[in-house]
């Protein structure tokens, strides 16, 4: 079937002037009724700033923040994908126990705020459970290099405990949902695939490895690319916890400039260049699969 070529019509322009519109007036209001004096030339210091040591330009607050949201949704993702799969798995088994276990952590977790899942793990479970793992102190043991290495790739050491209790938390929420994913995934190709495997002489497994999951992944991919998006959104709730990331870098910044308007601003629009960057990737790996 040929696609229609897009085109612009009337109401697309009229729509547009509307926006324009309205994004003039509010800006218009900020400047007139809350006498808010703009001042973009102060927000490039706190994304770069000149190492007079080093003698070169290196990240500075908001940067750094964008850089730990980076780390900590990739890593969370990760978790959430790996506790996703094996609770997928568990979802569409033959076990009755595998089945509660799954539908049970799916329930519970996408029915509790993701803020109160932080709170346990971070005031619960991570403060009796990551000093008695030592992390820490392994951290604190490496060499400078490594630690370096650590703390550009995970966290510094002394943030160790907290960035691992927020990867674990997030994880575990995101997870709840990938479960869905991947068992929905599993269980809407054909019945007569199933069965078309089986008359082969194939066992379960062998079916689900070499008939089923290829043809569940590229169903599979869209959804998980979208969930991965609503990780570095999601991520922004750890700030509660000291966790450094853009958020929490904005407000800091914030408190002390009181550049409200731009900072938020900013950070709107590196978080969009995030999710819309993650959406054309996942849209490129999906026509692949799809040819």
């Amino acid at each position: 079937m040929a696609l229609t070529k897009a085109r612009i019509t009337p109401l697309d322009l009229l729509i547009g002037f509307l926006l324009v519109l309205a994004a003039a007036f509010v800006f218009h209001k900020i400047r007139v009724d809350l006498d808010y004096q703009w001042n973009w030339g102060a927000i490039p210091q706190y994304i770069l700033r000149y190492d007079e040591a080093s003698g070169r330009w290196v990240p500075n607050l908001i940067l750094k923040g964008l850089l730990t949201t980076l780390r900590l949704s990739f890593w969370s993702m990760l978790l959430a994908a790996l506790i996703g799969t094996v609770m997928g798995f568990a979802r569409v088994s033959r076990s009755p126990f595998q089945r509660l276990l799954g539908q049970t952590y799916v329930e519970t977790c996408r029915n509790l705020p993701p803020l109160v899942i932080v709170f346990i793990f971070y005031f619960f479970i991570s403060d009796q459970l990551m000093p008695r793992l030592g992390l820490e102190e392994w951290a604190r043991s490496l060499s400078p290099a490594a630690q370096h290495q650590l703390g550009l790739w995970v966290a510094a050491p002394q943030m160790l405990n907290a960035f691992v209790s927020a990867i674990i938390s997030l994880a575990v929420f995101e997870g709840a949902y990938i479960t869905e994913i991947i068992r929905a995934g599993i269980q809407s190709i054909d019945q007569g695939q199933w069965e078309a495997s089986q008359a082969l002489g194939m066992t379960r497994r062998e079916r689900m490895r070499y008939v089923i999951l290829p043809q569940a992944l590229q169903r599979i991919i869209p959804p998980l690319a979208g969930q991965f998006i609503s990780t570095i959104k999601d991520s922004a709730i750890v700030s509660i916890i000291s966790i450094q990331e853009l958020t929490f870098q904005a407000m800091d910044i914030m408190t002390t400039t009181y550049l409200t308007f731009e900072i938020w601003i900013t950070v709107t629009l590196l978080y969009l260049l995030l999710t819309l960057t993650c959406s054309l990737l996942a849209r490129r790996l999906e026509l692949k699969l799809t040819r």
